[in-house]
Formats: structure tokens, C-alpha cells, sequence
């Protein structure tokens, strides 16, 4: 009878711990994370543009990490080394399930919690279609840049076009200002990169180059689908009351032109809204279509 009691009892231990609630993480210092989809001088400004947003109202020290690829976000979550961080949608998807990364909020711009991948030429290029694209030296942004690499894939893929088969060459710029700079200075035919809108009016290429005679040299090739906008994420066991104080900042920033235009130069979209992980599967069905795995 003994023996059966202490079973008994040492059943009900296990049962009750793994019932019992995980226990939230409250950092003593916030650390944001931050992907380089712009150039290292522009992404330290907008770094420290948004911790000193954050810092305003937050009751803790802020400071952010600075990656040298969306790899490194991810493993950085993952090792527990930031709390929050701006994702593409490709890294947030690979981040939820490599380092438990929950999203919480959503970009928009025009009214829209979306983007296009664009694949772009220099103007007057014999590019035209993206048959034209055969034989080329083309740039892609990152493995898992949404807009720079993931959906201009999808859209080759669909047309017949297998990157590592039917292109000269292939690289890998680093950043969207780089794709775009690679295809002005001739260094490479054609690069995929980021558009807001199908028209390429708010582009990679419209924000990174400043002299409008540049601009003027970059010419539109293809758009991709829609795909859902960048976003907020947040390590998920982290404190449910420190996650909804990032959010409230955010949506309330996001309310009022003032705060539209704070949120604009900082960070080139018009706002945020709240997001789930559901609003990411068509990246997910993107990454089966391309063939990444993830584990």
C-alpha cells in the first residue's frame, strides 16, 4: 500500500509540473534586433532611432543588436541574446520555428499590411521579361529575403526559370540597397529586391537613391504576388506585460499623422497593426514552392 502511494504521489508531481504554467521572461534590458535590409550606416540610425522611441516609454533599458544577415536575428533570438526584433517575413517565419519567435505586430503602408518582390534592370538593358533573364548575372538579396529572394524564386520558378540553371550567375548582396546599387553601377543585369507598390513608386531603389537622375536609370521588370508585411516579433516566453507595452507604443504611434510620419522616417512604412502567425502562411507555402525546408 505504501509503494502504491508514493506512485500515486510521484504521478501527481510530474502531471503537476508539466501543467504548470512557463514562466515569462522579464530582461532587465530590452534588446531589439535588427535585420540588414538597408546599409549598416542607415540601419545604425534607424537602430537607434527606434530605441530612443522605446527607451521614451519602456521601464527598462533599451538597446539593440545589429545583424550581419537575417541569420543572425534568428540565432540571436534563438540563443537568447535579443527580446524583440523587426523581421522580413521569410526570417520571421524561419525564426518561429528556430527560436520560438511570436509575431505581435504588422507593417502598412497605404492601407496595406503587404509588399511586392520586384526584379529590376538598368534602363535601357535588352531585359524586358524574364525570359530575358537567361544567361544574366543576376543579384538576390539574402537565401531568405522575402521580397529579395523567396518570391522573385516562386515567380521564376512559375515561368520555367531555375536561378542556379539557367543564370550566368548568381549572387548575393547583403541588403537592398546594395541589389539596387549593384544594377546601377553595372555590376550585375538584373537584381530582385523590394517594391510597396506594384507600379515600383515606393521602392528599394525610390528610398536608397537620393538623386533622382539615378532613379530615373532603374527600370521595373516584374512584380511578385502580394506578400504580408514585414513585422514585430517577440521572443515567446517573454513577459506578456513588456510584449503588450511594445505593442500599445507601436499602435499608438500608428494612430496619428504625427506618429505616421515618426514611424515613416524611421522605419518606411506608414504604421503598424496587430498581427498573427496565421497572416504568414503564404510564406510558408512560398518556401515549400522554392524547396527550403524548415525544420
Amino acid at each position: 500500500m505504501a509503494t502504491q502511494k508514493r506512485t500515486w504521489l510521484i504521478l501527481g508531481l510530474v502531471i503537476g509540473l508539466l501543467a504548470a504554467p512557463v514562466q515569462a521572461y522579464t530582461p532587465k534590458t530590452l534588446r531589439v534586433g535588427f535585420a540588414p535590409w538597408e546599409s549598416l550606416q542607415d540601419l545604425t540610425k534607424t537602430s537607434r532611432d527606434v530605441v530612443d522611441l522605446l527607451s521614451q516609454e519602456m521601464p527598462m533599458r533599451v538597446e539593440p543588436f545589429i545583424a550581419t544577415d537575417y541569420t543572425g536575428v534568428i540565432e540571436a533570438m534563438r540563443a537568447g541574446k535579443i527580446d524583440v526584433a523587426f523581421f522580413p517575413p521569410a526570417a520571421y517565419v524561419l525564426a518561429e520555428r528556430k527560436a520560438n519567435a511570436e509575431v505581435i505586430l504588422k507593417s502598412f503602408f497605404n492601407g496595406h499590411a503587404q509588399y511586392h518582390g520586384a526584379i529590376i534592370t538598368r534602363k535601357g538593358s535588352k531585359i524586358k521579361t524574364l525570359q530575358d533573364l537567361k544567361d544574366k548575372t543576376v543579384a538576390f538579396v539574402d537565401p531568405v529575403s522575402t521580397s529579395g529572394a523567396i518570391y522573385p524564386r516562386v515567380m521564376l520558378l512559375n515561368a520555367g526559370i531555375i536561378p542556379e540553371k539557367h543564370f550566368k550567375r548568381l549572387i548575393y548582396a547583403g541588403g537592398h540597397d546594395a541589389a539596387v546599387l549593384s544594377v546601377l553601377h553595372g555590376k550585375v543585369d538584373a537584381a530582385a529586391t523590394y517594391t510597396n507598390d506594384p507600379q515600383g513608386k515606393d521602392s528599394a531603389w525610390s528610398n536608397s537613391l537620393s538623386n533622382p537622375s539615378d532613379r530615373a536609370k532603374i527600370e521595373l521588370v516584374a512584380v511578385t504576388k502580394p506578400i504580408p508585411s514585414d513585422n514585430i516579433a517577440i521572443r515567446k516566453d517573454l513577459d506578456p506585460k513588456i510584449a503588450n507595452q511594445v505593442k500599445q507604443i507601436f499602435l499608438r504611434l500608428s494612430e496619428t499623422p504625427e506618429g505616421r510620419k515618426k514611424v515613416r522616417e524611421i522605419y518606411q512604412v506608414d504604421g503598424f497593426v496587430e498581427g498573427k502567425p496565421v497572416d504568414y502562411a503564404p510564406v510558408r507555402e512560398a518556401f515549400d514552392k522554392v524547396g527550403f525546408k524548415i525544420k
